[in-house]
């Protein structure tokens, strides 16, 4: 028995009759689980419906969740009501986005260029609009968590899953190569950064907007680390030249909103930069969610996730090293990586 999931139901059923006045039965659908110890679980009545999250409060830091929900949807920004919630407990019960997220979407057949380009074209609005936000209460994603994130390429990609046995040079390599990237990421504009701004966490609500959904990492970052999550996906690959247009898209807007003033050729290297920050921290984090926590799904995430490692730093002199140490000794390694059994990965960059 699943005495949580007992309590959770229970719980949910009194605050939804405290809340809304209907008479809820305390029967729950799995929603999903995801890459942290949460649960989500939907409860019906009519035609209404609501979410339960089972999140342990020894796991899961429930309070910021609330703060940045309330404070992301006091401006505006599509985020699901926190209706009730017991810290204590670690449950939360939540407005219900529905069950379709953009990933799917993405990937139906007969998706149109227009249909895909105006999807995108949503969530940079909204990403623009999240942009704009104060950070006052936001950590900042500062030198430390930049090389915390870095460094679990090395020690679980690397080291654990792979099983290298790295050098003093390839280490000196790694250190030499994150310091750079950090660098970039440190001289950026500071924005709000939902800091997992991708096609798993965006949702498409049943009025044909996009909701965003697991915000509660927000810090105050630089500004093309949300960008980067969504147009160089791990969970999907696009070809260069829509990237490119959608990156384009972006840049032209935040320039008059004072978001990114910077000019293109600019913007181009820190997107760039950022996404070899971002997918360095992805891939390390995939190679911890199967060695630590069992979930072997993410296993068939890394090859493409590291695939964009390869192609971004083959564009620049000062990561040469980088890129060959990559080509000659990472990915061969990484070639034998078993596969997952259920390819996660739409690659379209041929399309």
């Amino acid at each position: 028995m699943d005495q949580r999931r007992e309590d959770l139901a229970q719980w949910a059923v009194a605050m939804i009759r405290q809340h809304a006045d209907f008479d809820v039965t305390a029967k729950m659908d799995m929603v999903s689980g995801d890459a942290s110890f949460r649960r989500y679980f939907r409860l019906h009545c009519l035609n209404h419906s609501w979410i339960a999250v089972d999140a342990p409060a020894d796991k899961e830091d429930n309070p910021r969740f609330v703060a940045v929900a309330k404070a992301w949807r006091d401006q505006d920004v599509t985020v699901p009501k926190v209706i009730a919630h017991d810290f204590e407990r670690g449950f939360m019960l939540l407005e219900d986005f529905g069950d379709q997220l953009l990933w799917p979407a993405l990937h139906a057949d007969g998706l149109s260029e227009k249909d895909l380009a105006d999807l995108y074209g949503q969530a940079i609005t909204q990403l623009l609009h999240i942009q704009q936000l104060p950070t006052d209460n936001l950590p900042p994603y500062d030198a430390g968590l930049l090389d915390r994130e870095m460094a679990l390429f090395r020690d679980w990609l690397c080291q654990q899953l792979l099983g290298m046995e790295l050098s003093d040079a390839e280490q000196e390599l790694l250190h030499q190569t994150f310091t750079l990237l950090r660098a970039s990421a440190l001289a950026q504009p500071v924005v709000a950064v939902h800091r997992d701004y991708h096609s798993r966490n965006l949702m498409l609500r049943p009025d044909g907007s996009l909701g965003v959904i697991d915000f509660q990492d927000a810090v105050a970052g630089p500004a093309t680390y949300d960008l980067v999550s969504l147009l160089r996906d791990c969970y999907v690959r696009w070809p260069a030249t829509l990237v490119d247009e959608l990156a384009a898209l972006y840049w032209e807007q935040a320039r008059p909103q004072g978001i990114y003033l910077g000019d293109w050729a600019q913007f181009r290297r820190d997107f760039d930069w950022m996404g070899l920050q971002r997918h360095l921290k992805a891939a390390g984090i995939f190679a911890r969610l199967h060695l630590r926590d069992g979930k072997s799904g993410y296993l068939a995430d890394i090859p493409n996730t590291c695939q964009y490692l390869l192609d971004i730093s083959a564009r620049y002199d000062e990561l040469a090293a980088f890129h060959a140490w990559l080509q000659q000794r990472f990915m061969p390694l990484l070639a034998q990586l078993p596969a997952s059994e259920t390819p996660h990965i739409r690659d379209s960059s041929a399309e």
